[in-house]
């Protein structure tokens, strides 16, 4: 018998040197997530989850309140974590606000819907 050097190659990532690039393991994106839920008839609900844990959601609600003149609450979830919800199709305007207030970067904010 003839001796045959065999080399099995192991799993190939192809993206691993990308992430490599981003800090090694940390390339995942942190995205807020806007979206809107339909209620019943014309009425709809806009929710923003994803925001950083250790900003006030309670402030950020009431300047998005004052600003957009609807209403709106802060929902403690078990899986999502906070969640603010909003009366009225707002992902456009809180979109632009997170943004404008520095709160998040514009390329971190995804919304959903229609």
């Amino acid at each position: 018998m003839v001796d045959i050097d065999v080399q099995i190659p192991s799993a190939f990532d192809p993206f691993a040197d990308v992430d490599q690039d981003l800090g090694g393991g940390a390339g995942v994106k942190e995205y807020v997530h806007i979206r809107v839920q339909q209620r019943n008839g014309r009425k709809s609900l806009t929710t923003v989850q994803g925001l950083k844990k250790e900003l006030s959601y309670e402030k950020i609600l009431k300047d998005l309140k004052k600003e957009f003149c609807c209403n709106g609450t802060v929902v403690q979830d078990k899986e999502l974590g906070k969640v603010i919800q909003l009366q009225g199709d707002q992902r456009k305007n809180v979109s632009a606000f997170l943004s404008r207030a520095g709160i998040v970067k514009k390329d971190q904010i995804k919304i959903h819907g229609f």
